[in-house]
């Protein structure tokens, strides 16, 4: 499946910039580091390639190059299944119209796709679609497990019966339940994220019980974010664990404790083009349209601002960050409070930034230049795409 493009006779140092950059090695320990911890606990790992977007990276996080995987978008949907990927869960709500004659149309295709869904009204036309083409599409009840977005309650059990049974009888598969644990984002510290993962979990469990306590299939228990992949200790119940962020993790996983600085393994490469030394400033090429607009670790206990400034190697400069950030200029300045004094980086120093939110900043930018850890070679681009 991987289509790994030939590596060009590129450096850190030779790149266009900004750029994004990935450190190959950081990744596989990643990706190694959460299949060995689900190995012990028992659910298959179903992985999120809503971060990647990345036919090259989903060949290395994926089982098999046929799947299983998530999705949040049918671009995604539609990306990955020509590469070869027919295992997929479109994981958000469904809507009529373009978007369920898609889905259609990748099952046609040969696509394995399933979809989700949290509504009566939800079940029902997507009942009556299946009823019209003959094709049961594979549905999963969405279960709000915290509260922090879309989803059933688990303790509402006449409208999870209710949508269940117009699935059953309507002519789709009801495969199952699916939640995530948004909120898990906003705990700090082991035992938070412990007792995340046991909501989640016990949730999905709940709902998953009454369906079938009822009559209802229910062969799917599907959880997944990546704080509570890292920290549950029990996943009875659950078949599988979706999780995105954990390949490349970043500033936001670092600030709740799921990972180290040194985990992260994607950057933006930058360059310094100007001084304001009045005002302890660094002027580099990375403004938001580089970096993303995401200030995700601003509530956190260290705000990092729009990102932490490393050396061209990946060593962060003690306190730099991105101070503030315009369409194309990122503004690098030492966090308020910092003991140490602004590094001296001459113009045309390149640097590298680490990002608050990898899907955000990822967003950004159409390929990777991959590099392992402590050089400074390209060995590949891999592509990737956007959209919906």
């Amino acid at each position: 499946m991987s289509r790994q493009s030939p590596a060009r006779q590129h450096t850190l140092h030779t790149l266009e910039t900004p750029c994004l950059v990935l450190d190959a090695e950081r990744m596989e320990r990643n990706i190694r580091r959460l299949r060995e911890r689900l190995a012990e606990l028992g659910p298959s790992l179903r992985p999120h390639l809503k971060t990647a977007k990345s036919v090259e990276v989903a060949s290395r996080v994926m089982t098999s190059d046929a799947g299983p995987a998530t999705v949040s978008t049918l671009k995604e949907a539609e990306q990955f299944a020509a590469a070869g990927v027919h295992d997929l869960i479109y994981a958000v709500g469904i809507a009529p119209g373009s978007k369920l004659e898609r889905v259609a149309a990748l099952r046609a295709g040969g696509t394995e796709l399933s979809i989700i869904l949290d509504t009566v009204e939800q079940a029902q036309f997507v009942a009556e679609a299946c009823r019209n083409s003959g094709d049961a599409i594979p549905v999963l009840i969405e279960i709000d497990c915290d509260g922090h977005r879309s989803g059933v309650r688990p303790e509402d059990s006449l409208t999870l019966l209710e949508i269940g049974r117009t699935l059953h009888q309507g002519g789709t598969e009801l495969r199952g339940v699916l939640t995530h644990a948004g909120g898990s984002y906003a705990a700090r510290g082991a035992a938070a994220l412990e007792r995340c993962a046991e909501e989640e979990r016990a949730a999905a469990v709940k709902a998953a019980e009454t369906l079938r306590e009822a009559g209802l299939p229910c062969p799917v228990v599907s959880v997944g974010s990546t704080p509570t992949a890292h920290f549950a200790r029990d996943l009875a119940g659950v078949t599988e664990v979706r999780a995105g962020v954990f390949v490349f993790f970043d500033l936001v996983m670092a600030g709740i404790g799921v990972c180290t600085l040194d985990d992260i393994a994607l950057s933006v490469l930058a360059t310094v083009i100007g001084h304001q030394p009045e005002k302890g400033w660094i002027l580099v090429d990375a403004g938001w349209m580089a970096l993303s607009r995401d200030r995700g670790t601003a509530k956190q206990d260290v705000d990092q601002g729009y990102g932490l400034v490393c050396d061209i190697n990946g060593k962060p400069y003690g306190d730099l960050i991105v101070a503030d950030a315009n369409q194309e200029h990122g503004v690098l300045a030492m966090r308020n409070g910092a003991d140490s004094a602004l590094p001296d980086l001459p113009i045309g120093t390149r640097v590298r930034i680490l990002p608050n939110h990898a899907c955000a900043t990822g967003a950004q930018h159409d390929r990777y230049h991959v590099v392992r850890t402590g050089s400074e070679t390209v060995d590949a681009e891999w592509p990737r795409f956007g959209g919906w």
